[in-house]
């Protein structure tokens, strides 16, 4: 069987449409496995939709059999209904199994930043779960640790911008804490190269600038003129504010988990950078846009279904 087929996990979505979108310019052949089917598709019939078959693996294999590489971005921000962390887990190594058993070439999977099988955070221990089931595949691969993405649609800078335009105050957990973002596109871009590799390699995904929390806050602000007053709050505080605020946008705002990871500072990296795009300067040259719509995660990711896709 010829093996053409580059599949990338929820392609209609945010980093794997743009992964998907250069695949296409480079002349590959692409296919979306997701659990929405129905999503509109932006690259009009030029990517094959098949569906996820966690519960049969004789489906999913066979959703698999002309894969010749496949790039990962499935998982979960937050638990929400029956949709878990250690849910996403078992689905992803049902996932690498299938495709091993249907002769995938190269896995090119999508983690996080300073993933541990010790962690208290579900998201970063079940990561690093994720992470050895892939390692004890036996299949070539590419693990990727991206610490926060921006650019197109992302979640994270846009609903900063979004709350710095409405907000006469916007709080920052104290301590000294940061992250060090990448660009989507130079994820994609790395992305791509490490699907034409076939030497297994583990790699920080992150950007030329590090950033203290406080210090892109204060750019974002800068960025959209708000006039927001920036001031250190207790955590317990921004939760409060955060469910608060989820009556008005219909949305997760925050969770204790994710404020445990950001000011443990977590999403920052030891390592060289792999992107090249600066937040600094993509900022200025995107202010315009920034925040003008809250992006959603439960619109994007769990209506109508629970596949998730970083």
């Amino acid at each position: 069987m010829s093996r053409e087929i580059h599949a990338v996990t929820g392609a209609f979505g945010y980093s794997g449409l743009h992964l998907s979108k250069l695949l296409l310019e480079r002349g590959a052949r692409v296919c979306s496995l997701t659990g929405h089917p129905d999503r509109p598709d932006p690259f009009g019939g030029r990517v094959e939709v098949r569906r996820f078959q966690f519960e049969d693996p004789a489906r999913m294999r066979a959703a698999l059999a002309d894969v010749k590489v496949l790039y990962n971005t499935y998982w979960v921000r937050f638990a929400h209904g029956a949709t878990t962390h250690a849910r996403a887990v078992e689905h992803s190594r049902r996932l690498f199994q299938a495709a091993a058993e249907a002769g995938v070439e190269r896995v090119v999977h999508v983690s996080i930043t300073n993933p541990s099988l010790d962690s208290v955070l579900p998201y970063f221990k079940g990561k690093a779960e994720v992470e050895q089931a892939l390692a004890a595949s036996g299949m070539s691969h590419a693990i990727l640790r991206p610490a926060v993405f921006f650019g197109g649609r992302d979640v994270l800078i846009n609903n900063i911008a979004w709350l710095l335009r409405r907000l006469p105050v916007f709080g920052i957990a104290p301590g000294r804490y940061g992250l060090q973002p990448i660009h989507v596109e130079d994820m994609a871009r790395l992305s791509a190269e490490q699907g034409a590799s076939r030497t297994n390699v583990t790699m920080d995904a992150v950007g030329p600038e590090a950033l203290g929390f406080d210090e892109l806050v204060h750019l974002v602000r800068r960025a959209v003129a708000s006039r927001a007053w920036v001031t250190t709050v207790p955590p317990w505080f921004l939760l409060l504010a955060s469910r608060l605020l989820q009556a008005v946008v219909g949305d997760i705002v925050l969770t204790s988990d994710e404020v445990v990871g950001l000011t443990s500072n977590l999403l920052v990296s030891s390592g060289p950078a792999t992107g090249t795009t600066r937040f600094s300067e993509w900022l200025n040259q995107n202010a315009a846009s920034l925040g003008v719509a809250w992006a959603s995660e439960l619109d994007r990711h769990f209506k109508p279904s629970q596949a998730v896709h970083a």
